[in-house]
């Protein structure tokens, strides 16, 4: 059987998590997770999935159930933006660099606080700029920790576009790392790449692997704040996001919520 690519046009990131719930009901095929997270159970999952979403920014972030239904949102408004029984919101776990003992690390951290090492720290030293492109150190974009040196990909960024104009296609939000594939539980989230047309930031966010009941409109969520704040840091419009997935599932305990949703309860 070929490899079937599933897409969907959607308004806004709660229109884009209905119709991917709806549909993986039909069109996900059903694994046997070996490894990772659920090791032994089932999931549906598409064979490769894009998203492309008009108006990210249209509020709610998060998909509303309706009451009738009786059950609970997949994404609580708290645990996006903080409160009661959350030591930190995810917002902060994607644009901070805190990371808690236990953790292996956090999207913040690999967006904001990146290691000059190696290679790139001697040609950074040696003021080589054949290959590297040498900031000062500004406690913003590049600053020093414990005597050394780290980046803010995020605000580096939004100064590069500043520097060197819109028609740039190298400036990409990079999470994985190549030795990411020793850890057990390696990021799903592996790159933000930006575009800018227009006037107008668009995000391309890829996924290895996307829980689509509670990790989709979680993740979308914060996206979509970064992607704020970049394009009113530049002086941009907020514009489009296409999401990507060769993994974006939905675990066995979650069929049943979601065909409830979808109010396909026989």
């Amino acid at each position: 059987m070929k490899l079937q690519i599933h897409k969907i046009e959607a308004r806004d990131l709660p229109d884009l998590w209905f119709q991917a719930v709806h549909d993986i009901l039909d069109r996900g095929r059903r694994f046997t997770i070996h490894k990772g997270s659920f090791a032994g159970q089932t999931r549906l999952e598409f064979d490769y999935f894009t998203g492309h979403v008009r108006h990210p920014g249209t509020v709610p972030l998060l998909p509303d159930i309706p009451a009738a239904c009786g059950i609970p949102n997949p994404v609580e408004h708290d645990y996006i933006y903080g409160g009661p029984g959350y030591e930190r919101a995810y917002i902060e776990y994607l644009m901070s660099p805190r990371k808690e003992p236990g953790e292996s690390y956090t999207y913040g951290e690999r967006l904001t606080r990146v290691p000059i090492a190696g290679d790139k720290l001697a040609w950074w030293e040696q003021q080589n700029s054949e290959i590297i492109e040498r900031r000062e150190v500004d406690g913003k974009i590049i600053f020093e920790q414990d005597g050394r040196l780290y980046l803010n990909q995020i605000e580096w960024v939004v100064d590069a576009y500043k520097r060197h104009g819109h028609r740039n296609n190298q400036m990409v939000l990079q999470v994985a790392h190549p030795s990411d594939i020793t850890l057990l539980d390696p990021p799903c989230l592996r790159s933000i790449d930006t575009r800018i047309q227009d006037d107008t930031l668009y995000f391309f966010v890829y996924f290895r692997s996307w829980d689509l009941w509670n990790g989709l409109p979680a993740n979308l969520a914060a996206i979509q704040h970064l992607k704020e704040y970049m394009a009113e840091e530049i002086g941009l419009q907020d514009g489009e996001m296409i999401v990507e997935s060769k993994g974006l599932h939905l675990y066995g305990y979650a069929e049943d919520l979601a065909r409830i949703r979808c109010m396909r309860v026989n």
